[in-house]
């Protein structure tokens, strides 16, 4: 006996000596697949993977687009890799459910088992026990070390983890916009993962991000943020080095991320179509909205469902708007003589009374010469707009000084509160309905990303067309008649609200002849109802 432990203990020591023959993950992966395409975002795994289980209580998490290979990467070629380094880790990994995480811990084990120096195959140097190989739980020949596979509300029974691998604890929308879910989710790393670790086990999530408050925000929201490591890769580059911010895979704004799947930039940008602005954002993107929204809540916004505009008699490229007090555009400009990832976003406005519609958006990158173009295409798109707004900032200062001359109404606007305050200012016109955005069927831009975009401010990436809005409604609602209009409105609102029920009468058929159509009602129906026959 004393022999075969020594035997154990030398054949440990030599392993030491020498090490693995690969030095990362990815260099292991390749001796696995030769067809393994090794990306960037794949390079940043790995060297955040290696860090993670040199250094004592890491707390990493990573988050990529779906079907990027970050589960094959981190969860099944790291941890053999870390088995191969060391084989006395015992390691638990965790997914939404118990078949997916045994999924993880077989196709490792039979890893083992093809590797093993047989019929020309390179040899891994792990061996599983004969005794204690069940896709499970497992454990390594002559040592400790091995994985135990478990769902989100499983136990982690038995010796301490020295290591824990999260891997998508969410298996859809559903279940992560499942407020009990997330609190099922939370419950059990309070309860069964972090209790379950050894001193100095690092911790690695790895997922695709699906709400604000899944596992990743409910990490950075705790008391213990400072020690989690995140990693977010983002499909598309889209980050803004005027405000100090860079990509981690070190692109320029715009750049897509290369693929491990082989996807082009073409199907990249049918993915952001397909999915829509909310879905990129959050699994894409890796920056999940609010459901309400901070500032500016989701439920807030109004929609209108027949187009306020026709086309425009004289001008077959244009529109026009009937029976509205008045229609204007507001500008916000990206920076200038900088390399940036700011949008130029240009909205077109209509007042009637104390409510506001959003009728029109251009919201693109665009350079300065290609800024003029736009701001004298949507002039001539929309000739009522009399007043356009822009802000005295970035580009909208050259902006001005190059059109003001040659196109009427252009008003520069300085503020002097920050983002935030004005958002805030204009936010009782949002809340009490008098804000309207075209229904999607009926749109000529995506009010999606508007919605999105206010919802996540002031913490999301962008707040350009959030700009550009809080500067038209203040214009708008804030001063002139607008704003005596919107008072009226509030002062309706309140006097209903406060007027007492008066008694309910007895119907009595009515013998006197119904009244005339009014003539603007006449108008409006008629129009509306061509609208429709045109839709």
């Amino acid at each position: 006996m004393k022999q075969l432990t020594a035997d154990i203990e030398a054949r440990k020591a030599e392993r030491r000596a020498l090490g693995p023959k690969w030095r990362t993950p990815g260099d292991l992966a390749k001796l696995i697949d030769p067809t393994t395409v090794q990306t960037s975002a794949l390079d940043l795994i790995d060297r955040e993977l290696m860090w993670a289980y040199s250094t004592p209580g890491a707390r990493l998490a990573i988050s990529v687009p779906p079907q990027e290979g970050k589960s094959s990467r981190a969860t099944k070629v790291g941890t053999l890799w870390a088995l191969a380094k060391n084989p006395e880790l015992r390691i638990a990994i965790v997914s939404y459910s118990q078949p997916l995480a045994e999924g993880f811990g077989r196709d490792i084990r039979n890893w083992i088992a093809t590797y093993n120096g047989d019929e020309g195959s390179f040899d891994i140097g792990l061996r599983i026990a004969r005794d204690y190989g069940s896709a499970k739980r497992w454990q390594l020949e002559g040592h400790r070390g091995g994985v135990v596979c478990v769902g989100i509300g499983g136990g982690l029974t038995g010796k301490p983890a020295e290591a824990l691998i999260i891997d998508d604890p969410f298996s859809d929308k559903e279940q992560a916009d499942s407020a009990y879910y997330r609190e099922r989710v939370w419950g059990w790393w309070q309860a069964v993962g972090s209790t379950r670790l050894a001193p100095g086990a690092p911790v690695i999530l790895i997922n695709t991000r699906w709400h604000e408050d899944d596992l990743t925000g409910r990490f950075l929201a705790a008391e213990d943020a400072h020690r989690w490591r995140v990693i977010n890769i983002p499909a598309l580059a889209d980050h803004d080095p005027a405000k100090g911010q860079s990509d981690p895979l070190g692109r320029e704004p715009g750049e897509w991320l290369e693929s491990a799947r082989g996807r082009s930039a073409e199907d990249w940008e049918a993915i952001r179509i397909q999915a829509g602005s909310r879905v990129f954002n959050a699994l894409y993107q890796g920056r999940p909205s609010p459901d309400s929204g901070n500032v500016w809540q989701r439920h807030w916004w109004r929609r209108y469902s027949v187009p306020l505009w026709s086309q425009h008699p004289m001008h077959p490229d244009a529109y026009r708007v009937d029976e509205a007090d008045e229609i204007v555009m507001s500008w916000d400009m990206a920076f200038k003589d900088t390399r940036s990832s700011d949008y130029v976003v240009g909205q077109v406005w209509a007042r009637r009374g104390a409510n506001v519609y959003l009728l029109d958006q251009v919201h693109k990158r665009l350079s300065f010469t290609d800024t003029v173009a736009a701001f004298k295409a949507l002039v001539a798109r929309w000739p009522q707009a009399t007043a356009k707004y822009v802000e005295d900032k970035a580009n909208g200062t050259a902006v001005i000084s190059t059109l003001q001359s040659k196109i009427a109404g252009i008003v520069p606007i300085n503020p002097t509160e920050s983002k935030y305050a004005r958002a805030n200012a204009v936010s009782p016109f949002l809340e009490a309905g008098n804000v309207f955005l075209p229904e999607s069927g009926i749109a000529l831009f995506d009010p999606s990303e508007l919605i999105d975009e206010a919802a996540g401010f002031p913490n999301a990436s962008h707040d350009d067309q959030v700009d550009a809005a809080s500067q038209a409604l203040a214009q708008l609602l804030l001063d002139g008649s607008g704003a005596q209009a919107w008072i009226a409105y509030a002062r309706r609102r309140a006097e209903a609200a406060t007027a007492p029920a008066r008694p309910v009468e007895p119907q009595q058929e009515s013998t006197a002849t119904e009244e005339p159509e009014d003539p603007v009602a006449a108008r409006r129906r008629a129009r509306n109802a061509a609208h429709r026959a045109q839709r």
